[in-house]
């Protein structure tokens, strides 16, 4: 006669359900949004130097987890001359806050000044473009807004052309 032996084996762990963990995820960045920094201070963020002008940023990726809208970068470019030159997908608005100045995009120049708003266009491969001040004896500033969630889906790259004259490793 044979004998034989069943051998237990153990029972793989419950798994969570895809759904609850969305909900989850959901939950919790809906409670982000609620709780989240409201009023971001000037002041406690100072200009700095980049391949592409000379900015200070108020809204970066870094702070999303930090405020109730995340998503968004926003920042402020001074331009006393001109900016680097780059492509990246539009989409994006840029509010003239001082000065006078005109964009090119993809080599065909718009001109704007305070109080203007320059949206650059959503096109497949993105945007080449530069920024220049008309005057610059005195500076021309914008505080440019990026959805960077809808950037992600028309996906957003950049590729520096041309960096700053001013930037140094």
């Amino acid at each position: 006669m044979t004998e034989r032996l069943l051998e237990k084996k153990k029972e793989p762990e419950p798994r969570e359900a895809l759904g609850d963990i969305s909900t989850r995820a959901i939950n919790e960045l809906l409670r982000q949004k609620a709780e989240g920094q409201v009023v971001i201070r000037g002041k406690e963020h100072s200009f700095e130097q980049s391949r592409q002008a000379w900015g200070k940023f108020l809204l970066h990726r870094k702070d999303w987890d930090k405020v109730g809208t995340p998503g968004w970068h926003i920042f402020i470019t001074r331009t006393q001359k001109h900016s680097g030159k780059h492509i990246h997908q539009g989409g994006l608005a840029l509010f003239v806050l001082e000065g006078e100045g005109y964009t090119v995009v993809d080599g065909e120049r718009y001109d704007w000044e305070e109080g203007d708003l320059v949206v650059l266009p959503v096109k497949p491969g993105g945007v080449e473009h530069q920024h220049f001040n008309k005057f610059p004896d005195r500076p021309a500033e914008w505080i440019a807004f990026i959805y960077h969630v809808m950037g992600d889906v028309v996906s957003v790259g950049k590729h520096q052309v041309e960096t700053h004259p001013n930037w140094k490793k």
